[in-house]
């Protein structure tokens, strides 16, 4: 009886491998918390020896800080998504928000409130946050900037309205980890009626423009 030769491990590129660790860590964050990305924990999800994780992350808040970069930048492509950017503005904004408000990013924003708690003790973490916080700002910005020359916003100045819109979001991301309360105000619509008051739209429209578009959408 001839023997199988024994299969041969093959290594991966080195690229591929750093990618697949910074995927890993990023699925344990938004799954259960930046908390839980240790060296060990990455190693066992991926069935390597903690050592190789190590290779490539010698100081574990360096994985910690990529993690979250790949999930916010993930967030920023699902939220405006590149591929729709040849759709009108208000459309873009009205996708943004209500998703935002009815729950469908409700991980990433635990996420952010977890990177928040977690950046006021590490420095590197604080850095990510302000970098991913930036990179936000500015899309919304753009974004805003294409609705007033399409004359669908009205605004003479889209950073500040930028802000007012991303610190109702960010007021919205505070109650991520809250149980639905049947007997608090409800707070669902906060961003999604800032924007419509600081671009001058009426109420509502942006919940009708993305009702409208979930109506035309393909089937998967």
């Amino acid at each position: 009886m001839t023997s199988r030769p024994a299969q041969r491990r093959t290594r991966k590129p080195p690229e591929e491998r750093r990618a697949e660790i910074v995927e890993t860590a990023a699925r344990i964050a938004l799954a259960e918390g930046l908390e839980l990305i240790t060296l060990r924990r990455v190693a066992d999800e991926l069935g390597v020896r903690p050592g190789l994780i190590s290779h490539y992350f010698p100081v574990a808040d360096d994985l910690v800080c990529e993690a979250f970069t790949l999930a916010a930048s993930e967030e920023r492509a699902a939220l405006l998504p590149a591929d729709e950017e040849d759709l009108p503005p208000v459309d873009r904004l009205a996708r943004f928000l209500v998703g935002l408000a009815d729950g469908d990013h409700l991980d990433l924003s635990r996420l952010w409130l977890n990177a928040r708690h977690l950046s006021r003790f590490r420095a590197s973490l604080r850095q990510a946050v302000r970098t991913q916080e930036s990179t936000m700002r500015g899309a919304l910005v753009s974004l805003i900037d294409d609705g007033v020359e399409a004359g669908q916003f009205t605004t003479d100045d889209p950073m500040k309205e930028a802000l007012h819109i991303l610190v109702a979001v960010d007021g919205l991301g505070a109650y991520a980890n809250d149980d639905p309360d049947p007997d608090a105000p409800d707070v669902t619509d906060v961003a999604v009626e800032t924007a419509e008051t600081r671009l001058g739209l009426p109420r509502g429209t942006l919940r009708a423009r993305a009702a409208a578009r979930e109506q035309v959408r393909p089937s998967p």
